[in-house]
């Protein structure tokens, strides 16, 4: 009789152990490991770096792979072109795949425009500190030669940047060399070479979003970016950069018009766009003369069709350029809109009045800090005058008399 009862005390000992072996630790997905990207540290979504290493910390480490960033150009297209152009080539770095698409110049000629890598690292600049004379005490160096009050505040770094290293410095003084651009694979798309003689009439998008969009979508089946097909062994990226759509050169008439006929073209090929840019491992860049277009409820409803919108204001031609306040920046930027990915709400940049500057090698975003006024032509009131004077509610002195403003 004791025989069996054994047994089952053994049976049930091995459906125990067979339970406790059964269960598993619940891990991490894995990543998928691509050159040229890393996750994100707020919400784990694949990032690749535009190039400017002040644009990917304003937008959050880098841009995520699946979205679009709207660049407002400015008037010239001097430096929205530029920060193009500094996305394809660090794609081109990267070794990722470029779609290039543009109607006023050859997308060729862009793709030679391509800023040259800096091939050794640069350190972000520290601040340097002046010289001192050796009968000059050092407590007298360090105070503030402004008002008392600014004399406690703590010190702003202007520079933009993160404690980890993205992405790759260029220099835009020289063109990258023709061998380490042709080792990427480049696509182009100029309407000239790509349009048919026939439109479709019926379509509520233009002849050349069209194709231009089944052209992209035709890259991205071919060369295996679509998230839904089969992986295969090596995965890649396709950066997309799109010029200057709403022109005129596109056959598009936003900026031309106060009610423009064909109005929702634009904004029925971002929907295609932003779809494609979701399903596959792709990232697009457009640029938009947005200070041409004067419906402004337009501009705003292409701006909610993109993850990410910037804006850009150059001082040339304005009288900012000749204000010495403004002599050690080249323009304004603004962050029009940031992704809501993976999570209920986004983080925002941390500052607000942001300005780029173009240095002899390199384009750089930086936190706008205007200089006192210290000009020596501001009349100071006298001790006197002050004392005599009458202030008013607002502290305001006496009517005629001229302040230093700060």
């Amino acid at each position: 009789m004791a025989a069996p009862v054994r047994s089952v005390d053994k049976t049930s000992a091995e459906s125990l152990s067979s339970n406790n072996t059964s269960f598993q630790k619940k891990t991490k997905s894995k990543l998928i490991s691509i050159p040229g990207t890393r996750p994100s540290v707020q919400n784990g979504q694949l990032l690749v770096s535009t190039g400017v290493t002040s644009l990917d910390y304003l937008l959050g480490g880098g841009l995520a792979v699946g979205t679009v960033l709207l660049i407002g150009e400015d008037r010239y297209d001097s430096y929205s072109r530029m920060i193009l152009k500094y996305f394809l080539a660090e794609g081109v770095v990267c070794r990722h795949e470029l779609f290039v698409a543009a109607a006023q110049d050859n997308p060729d000629d862009i793709l030679q425009e391509l800023p040259a890598p800096i091939l050794d690292d640069v350190a972000i600049p520290k601040a340097v500190e002046q010289p001192r004379l050796p009968c000059e005490p050092r407590d007298s160096l360090e105070t503030m030669n402004i008002a008392w009050r600014y004399q406690n505040l703590p010190k702003v770094q202007s520079f933009l940047a993160s404690s980890s290293r993205f992405g790759h410095y260029y220099d835009v003084s020289k063109t990258m060399e023709p061998e380490i651009r042709l080792a990427a694979k480049c696509h182009s798309f100029y309407p000239p070479e790509h349009l048919s003689q026939s439109s479709n009439t019926h379509s509520p998008m233009l002849e050349s979003y069209s194709a231009l969009l089944k052209s992209l979508q035709e890259v991205i089946n071919r060369e295996g970016f679509d998230l839904t097909a089969p992986m295969s062994k090596s995965r890649n990226i396709l950066r997309v950069g799109l010029h200057s759509l709403g022109s005129a050169l596109w056959g598009d008439d936003l900026s031309c018009h106060d009610n423009p006929k064909h109005r929702h073209a634009l904004t029925t090929f971002l929907y295609g766009l932003r779809a494609l840019m979701r399903s596959s491992l792709s990232v697009a860049v457009v640029t938009l003369p947005s200070h041409l277009i004067q419906d402004r409820a337009l501009m705003g409803s292409i701006t909610r069709l993109c993850d990410n919108a910037i804006a850009l204001e150059s001082f040339k031609g304005s009288e900012r350029e000749t204000n010495p306040l403004y002599k050690d920046y080249h323009g304004l930027l603004q962050v029009l809109q940031v992704p809501h990915l993976n999570c209920l709400a986004s983080q925002l940049p941390d500052h607000k009045d942001l300005a780029f500057k173009l240095k002899r090698k390199q384009f750089s975003i930086e936190r706008l800090h205007l200089p006192p006024d210290l000009s020596e032509t501001v009349s100071r009131v006298s001790r006197g005058e002050l004392a005599g004077a009458p202030v008013s509610a607002c502290g305001s002195g006496a009517p005629g008399t001229k302040h230093l403003d700060f």
